[in-house]
């Protein structure tokens, strides 16, 4: 039974100048264990009615959070399959176009000229100044080999940089997080390295465990609640099983929101928007302007656009979508222009494929292949098209258009040469060397302003029978070295070993059944030297 004499949830401060206090009060660290490992599910945030969603520990993020300068990196998702043809128009086989979609193509009198082969539509009028200005570069046909046409699929396909036939449960971001900043989770940042800002749900933050990195919520609408009248729980004064578990752990949960509440609030609060934002989408992108200007240090943003799914009437659809995305990155723009920080931002699409050369029956189009993406910034050094021209002849297998660009080159060029991470870490991440594109214009100094913290150790979790865990590792030379574990909620549990090894493979086993312990996750905590590595275990009596 459980002792139901600790389930009031007491706060232990209402303002966030308690918060110091609070945290003196209790030994569990200053930003807490749970979020420190990133396994504390994760918790959003609420700014002007849109949800946000920090992503406390990535490594990728970490690093470029102390890289030297303040560029940033906005990324557009085109959610649902964007129809690259209707975006970027191929006036240079304009008649071919025309014929494979005679109810949804584009007039020829509703096109704006970027260049004499390519135009946009009406629709999307307001990037044609920042086209004019330098500020606006096309890529054509990206995708990867052998496309998957699922929406799900294909979306962790560019979100895990894996090859289509491979299927990898783990982002870019965290296998970064994984392998380079092993000790990331007892020194996590002080604001949040990146910020997505709306929709949530892809496995970019997740590392091999699938462990989130990410912080989310159900409910976002209480930031500034939070903010201005915060409260920490108390996570240690709980039943004493594993009820009291799980409440230790949704009171870490939502004292991580106030934590980073605090210092998105106070950007946000710093600065305001100089333009209007018109529509809903574009509330998304006046809240990045914000933080940006609000000077919140923050390197990666992510904004999504929903609806590009047009199987059906698509039409007046996609032009609505492409008017509401060029109407709010024109505002951006001319709001970061009036900031003076225009030059420090770059804003890229993507989408997880195009659609079908040929119309449906329903007046739409079908899951495609290639598309196009979008480049928006200053840094960009002048307007142009890059990428093969969409050849609606030579098309693949099942009559989709081909792709010239592999995606994971535009990944690795933004990485190098606008966020300034070292090549062989780029390399590393993305899982394989991927030529870069200088037509993009985009350049770093020449020495890398990133450097990878200190060298990995291979360290792994075997279960051995039921109630019996092995933490292993590989030590490359003597060192002293402490392995520990850890509940939930950051208690210490045991010491399985203090003392110094000598190079070669070790292992210490936790022994769950004689250790008095509940079934649940604990985490174990191997020290050498003073670097720290961890992992989430499960034990089971």
């Amino acid at each position: 039974m459980c002792d139901h004499s600790k389930t009031n949830p007491t706060p232990h401060g209402s303002a966030l100048e308690h918060g110091e206090a609070h945290e003196r009060h209790h030994s569990v660290s200053r930003r807490l264990f749970l979020r420190n490992l990133g396994i504390a599910g994760s918790a959003s945030l609420l700014l002007g009615k849109t949800p946000i969603t920090a992503m406390a520990n990535s490594p990728l993020g970490y690093g470029l959070t102390n890289a030297a300068g303040n560029r940033v990196l906005v990324l557009v998702r085109f959610k649902g399959g964007n129809d690259g043809l209707n975006t970027i128009i191929p006036l240079f086989d304009y008649g071919t176009y025309q014929s494979a979609r005679p109810n949804i193509h584009i007039p020829q009198a509703q096109i704006n000229n970027l260049t004499d082969a390519f135009g946009v539509p009406e629709a999307m009028n307001d990037v044609m100044p920042l086209w004019q200005d330098g500020q606006m570069k096309v890529i054509n046909s990206v995708g990867y080999p052998n496309q998957n046409l699922s929406h799900f699929r294909s979306t962790d396909i560019w979100a895990s940089a894996s090859d289509a036939d491979v299927v990898d449960d783990s982002g870019w971001m965290g296998r970064y997080l994984e392998g380079e900043f092993p000790d990331f989770i007892t020194n996590p940042p002080d604001i949040p390295p990146a910020i997505q800002i709306g929709g949530s749900g892809n496995i970019v933050f997740e590392n091999s465990d699938m462990v989130n990195m990410s912080m989310q919520v159900d409910d976002p609408d209480t930031l500034f609640e939070i903010a201005q009248n915060g409260e920490l729980y108390d996570p240690v004064n709980v039943p004493d099983c594993y009820i009291g578990e799980q409440i230790s752990y949704l009171r870490t949960v939502a004292n991580n929101t106030f934590r980073y509440a605090e210092v998105i609030s106070q950007a946000y609060n710093s600065a305001e928007n100089a333009v209007d934002y018109d529509n809903g989408f574009a509330q998304q992108l006046a809240i990045v302007a914000r933080l940006i200007k609000g000077g919140l240090g923050t390197k990666i943003y992510m904004v999504t656009l929903d609806g590009f799914d047009t199987h059906a009437g698509q039409a007046n659809r996609h032009a609505y979508l492409m008017n509401s995305f060029s109407t709010a990155i024109k505002a951006f723009y001319d709001d970061l222009s009036v900031g003076g920080r225009a030059e420090d931002v770059l804003s890229m699409t993507f989408s997880e494929f195009g659609r079908r050369i040929e119309q449906n029956a329903s007046q739409g189009t079908d899951h495609g292949a290639a598309s196009c993406v979008l480049l928006f910034g200053p840094g960009l050094d002048g307007n142009g098209i890059l990428g093969d021209n969409p050849d609606m002849e030579d098309v693949d297998n099942v009559g989709n258009l081909k792709y010239g660009t592999d995606f994971r080159q535009v990944y690795a060029t933004v990485l190098e040469n606008w966020l300034c991470v070292d090549s062989d870490t780029v390399d590393g991440v993305l899982g394989d060397y991927f030529e870069r594109m200088p037509g993009l214009g985009l350049s770093c100094t020449p020495t890398s302003v990133f450097e990878a913290p200190v060298a990995k150790l291979r360290h792994w979790a075997s279960y051995d029978g039921r109630n019996q865990i092995g933490v292993n590792y590989v030590l490359k030379n003597s060192a002293k070295v402490t392995v520990r574990i850890f509940n939930m909620i950051g208690q210490p549990v045991q010491v399985l070993y203090q003392g110094y090894q000598p190079a070669g493979q070790h292992r210490h086993t936790f022994q769950t059944a004689y250790s008095k312990i509940a079934s649940g996750y604990y985490v174990y905590s191997i020290e050498v030297q003073g670097q720290r590595y961890s992992r989430k275990i499960v034990a089971v009596r």
